[in-house]
């Protein structure tokens, strides 16, 4: 499955970089369709300039040759004229009429002769102005020029690096084919041997199917004729079944409960460090009672406040007995947290409490609005005190409301849904975080108002201190709330698998009655454990002495042969080497030894009644009442007793070997449905190959299409550039000419 990610993921990179080099082609396209058009257009302008440069050439050389012309009538007009002077000296004496003609002749010429200098000298301004037009289209030909140059520079490097990607890309790809095709190889030869194992393991499962199956009839039997009925289809009987005890559980919902413990400890600190400094910043502001006489409100809510250990103490009390249940041995959910009720009802108390100096709180605070000393600021910031504590108080209000439903399962749990009870932990959750958020308030606008108080001048030393002692626990309720709302968010998960020990699919909580039994049955669960742990202790021991008394009794019998075998030597040693006397002497000897046996095995006999079962490697041995037994018999006996010791461990071997078959065929199911989903993975795997190998073939054939469309283009383009070179080689040679033409034509201008 790695090899397929790791493939796919390769695929996937591949269609991105050709989806990107498809967009680079075609935006070359369009380019290179767009530099064609440019070129088309600048042929189309070099051409109406070659014709417009043609024409003017034309009117340039009509123009030369009408000055040419014109040049010579003035010459011959200028002869003239020298001609009629020279005459008109000479015939001074001539008529009125000859001089009048010749004056008019003069006339006329000297219009002429402007005439034609004008024109000559309009026609040099329109050659002056071609010339110039010519100069700035030359140059903006020029540059055009320049640009397309570099264009065509920069794609034919873009050309370049493109050429040698598609090279990169068509390695890499035949290198990713020649890997993919030895991974393909590879799988293919563990799909042939899982499917060799999976046939085996088909084979045993079918054997260990069928061995379940007549295990599953006799087992089916056996609970149909032995288990009464089934209490878990009843809810009442469901709800008096121990649950699985979970001890990790157990001690983590302790370990919350010492912090949710500790966290109460801090608030209620705090709240006696809050109401007894309000106390006595009550009998010191507006009006200190050590020098004048406060006002009847101020003492009615003054002896109120000093009320407030009462109800507050209990708090922490309730919070420490609702720890205290909460054991390692027992099963914490709410129908078996009785004392959450008690921890409500104080909490209860104390939100009465709240109610109670409610009023006095805000007609204390209108009071203090009253008072000459207090400035708009001041008075700003007592309105909206009183704003928070209206607030401060509707969230306990609120708190005491969410925690007595909580504490319903364990007292009357009548048509109460556990889904409802997941949301209204929730809406503890956000009801905390207001509390935080309504002590940040306090805090805010109370330090605001301490330091307007403080720039009183009637301020006093016991005033300022007391409104910082009211800060600093101001600021430890803040800290506090925050702790509890953040602990309470963090750990919510697990106060809502806290809710009830019933089964999952059910909707409503357990009787309470019924989870008192079901901790008294637990309770008999465990002592009943406990004394089967004592049992089994007992019978380990008394295991243990039964082999040592069978080994020292085996030990005693065996000493017995040999003190026999070593009487009967010694015996036939001494009859043999000695007299009568001596003979006499040593039986009554052995005679008096054998008595003092004879007794240890009578007292022997009378602490052991019943025969003697050991496993040692001799075998078992069973004492007799008859001790002069023969050897054959003790030797049988001995045989026979081996064999029973036999029998037993086959028999716990064959009961061994029964687990071990139970044991092995979970293990062949698990195989089996290993085997399933590794067939499943199997065919997703190669259905991946197949796909990649088709999308491979699908990438080489785009990318052999992708080459040869870029070969083309770039063949297009050198051509098109080729081209594109040859007209602006021409270009520039016309522009040449025209240019030498021009420049001719002006120094013939100029010297004319």
């Amino acid at each position: 499955m790695a090899a397929a990610a790791e493939l796919q993921g390769k695929y996937q990179k591949l269609a991105q970089e050709y989806s990107k080099l498809r967009a680079q082609n075609h935006v070359l396209k369009k380019g290179v369709v767009d530099e064609q058009a440019n070129s088309a257009s600048l042929k189309e302008q070099l051409k109406m300039k070659d014709q417009s440069l043609r024409k003017l050439q034309q009117e340039m050389d009509s123009l030369t040759f009408r000055n040419q012309q014109l040049a010579k009538r003035v010459e011959l007009l200028q002869d003239e004229l020298v001609l009629s002077e020279s005459k008109g000296k000479k015939n001074k004496k001539t008529g009125e009429p000859a001089s009048q003609l010749s004056q008019e002749q003069k006339n006329v010429f000297d219009e002429d002769l402007q005439k034609k200098i004008e024109e000559n000298e309009r026609l040099h301004i329109q050659f002056f102005e071609a010339n110039e037009k010519h100069n700035l289209l030359e140059t903006e030909l020029r540059s055009k020029l320049e640009v397309l140059e570099m264009e065509a520079a920069q794609h034919q490097a873009v050309v370049d690096g493109l050429t040698r990607k598609y090279m990169d890309t068509i390695e890499k790809l035949q290198s990713d084919k020649a890997k993919l095709e030895i991974k393909s190889q590879t799988l293919e030869r563990e799909a042939k041997d899982c499917r060799v194992r999976t046939e085996e393991c088909q084979q045993q499962l079918k054997h260990l199917h069928a061995d379940l199956s007549s295990r599953l009839g006799e087992s089916l039997n056996i609970i149909s004729e032995k288990v009464p009925f089934n209490d878990t289809r009843s809810s009442q009987y469901n709800a008096l079944n121990v649950p699985l005890h979970s001890r990790r559980r157990q001690l983590k919902l302790r370990d919350l409960a010492g912090q949710a413990l500790a966290f109460v400890q801090d608030l209620v600190t705090a709240l006696l460090n809050f109401h007894t400094y309000t106390e006595q910043r009550v009998q010191i502001f507006p009006v200190d009672s050590a020098t004048d006489t406060i006002s009847p409100l101020n003492q009615k809510f003054s002896q109120y406040l000093h009320e407030n250990a009462s109800y507050i103490r209990p708090l922490e009390e309730g919070m420490l007995h609702l720890f205290e249940s909460i054991t390692e041995d027992t099963v914490t959910v709410l129908e078996t947290t009785v004392k959450l009720k008690s921890f409500s009802d104080y909490l209860a108390s104390y939100v009465c409490f709240l109610r109670k100096i409610l009023p006095y709180q805000l007609k204390s605070l209108e009071e203090e609005c009253e008072s000459s000393l207090c400035t708009a600021a001041l008075r700003a910031r007592n309105m909206e005190l009183q704003r928070d504590m209206k607030k401060l108080t509707a969230v306990f209000e609120k708190l005491h409301t969410y925690i007595n439903l909580l504490a319903l399962p364990s007292t009357n749990p009548d048509r109460l849904l556990r889904t409802n009870f997941s949301s209204l932990l929730t809406y503890i959750a956000s009801t905390l975080n207001g509390f935080h958020d309504v002590m940040k308030d306090i805090y805010k606008h109370y330090s605001q108002k301490a330091a307007l108080e403080q720039e009183l001048p009637t301020a006093t030393q016991k005033l300022i201190t007391t409104n910082d002692c009211i800060l600093s626990s101001v600021v430890a309720l803040t800290n506090g709330a925050g702790k509890v709302a953040s602990f309470f968010s963090n750990n919510l998960d697990c106060f809502t698998a806290s809710l009830s020990y019933g089964p999952k699919g059910g909707m409503e909580f357990i009787n309470p009655l019924s989870a008192e039994c079901m901790l008294q049955y637990k309770k008999k669960a465990a002592a009943y454990m406990r004394l089967l742990k004592k049992v089994q202790q007992s019978l380990e021991k008394i295991t243990k002495l039964e082999q040592e008394k069978e080994h020292w009794m085996l030990e005693a019998q065996l000493a017995k042969i040999r003190l026999e075998k070593e009487n009967k030597r010694v015996s036939d040693k001494l009859r043999n080497s000695v007299g009568n006397q001596r003979i006499e002497a040593t039986q009554e000897s052995l005679f008096t030894l054998n008595a003092d046996e004879q007794e240890k095995e009578d007292a022997a006999e009378k602490a052991l009644r019943e025969p003697v079962q050991t496993a040692s490697l001799v075998g078992m041995l069973i004492t007799t009442e008859n001790e002069e037994a023969p050897e054959a018999d003790t030797r049988e006996d001995l045989i026979k007793n081996h064999y029973m010791a036999r029998i037993v461990e086959l028999t716990s071997q064959l009961q061994l070997a029964d687990s071990k078959s139970v044991h092995f065929h979970a293990e062949c199911r698990a195989l089996a449905k290993r085997l399933a989903l590794t067939e499943k993975s199997k065919e997703s795997s190669l259905e991946e190959v197949r796909q990649a190998r088709q999308s491979i073939t699908r990438l080489q054939d785009e990318l052999t299409t992708t080459k040869r469309s870029y070969e083309d283009q770039l063949s297009m383009m050198s051509d098109h550039f080729c081209s594109m070179n040859e007209t602006l080689s021409k270009q520039r040679e016309e522009i040449d000419t025209l240019k030498l033409a021009s420049k001719g034509n002006s120094k013939k201008n100029k010297s004319r």
